[in-house]
């Protein structure tokens, strides 16, 4: 990460392994999530929490050393937690390795951005876990839904997210 700005991140349990299958689990991971990268000086404009993966939209400190340090501590220190959480639900211990690493797009164009931002909200319709983005309660859709007009909400869904998932490998 070269500099401060709105980035794109996502990140998956290695192998595809649902880690967050449980209700209670994800219902944990996305109170990290906010709680952690609020510490972190991130702000959270989108996100979704799936079983084997989680996407945001975050705007990064104000530095550019502090964007780059900040998500990287961020999500080391969220994969590390929810491992150790994990393993203690499970009654497991040992296990170090549950995630795969991440990976951050800089988002510098218009276009680019609200496809992401159709694209987190409507990862889980994309999964086919419910038919509107909104439904799922691990994702900022339906905050963002009360939030906005209906124009700018129709908007946002006009702009095509298939490139993004099939780079996602989705």
């Amino acid at each position: 990460m070269e500099s401060a700005g709105v980035y794109f991140v996502t990140a998956r349990a290695a192998n595809q392994q649902d880690l967050l299958a449980d209700d209670e689990m994800k219902d944990w991971f996305l109170d990290k999530l906010l709680s952690l990268s609020g510490e972190a000086g991130w702000k959270l404009e989108a996100w979704a929490v799936l079983a084997n993966h989680y996407h945001f939209i975050g705007h990064s400190p104000s530095t550019a050393d502090g964007a780059g340090k900040s998500l990287g501590l961020l999500i080391r220190k969220l994969h590390a937690l929810a491992t150790m959480e994990l393993n203690r639900r499970e009654g497991t211990h040992g296990r170090t390795r549950l995630w795969q690493n991440y990976r951050e797009t800089l988002l510098t164009h218009q276009r680019s951005y609200l496809a992401r931002l159709h694209y987190v909200h409507q990862n889980a319709v994309h999964h086919k876990l419910v038919t509107v983005g909104s439904d799922w309660k691990w994702c900022s859709a339906a905050d963002f839904k009360k939030a906005v007009s209906p124009a700018w909400l129709k908007t946002i869904a006009s702009f095509r997210y298939d490139e993004i998932a099939a780079k996602d490998g989705e």
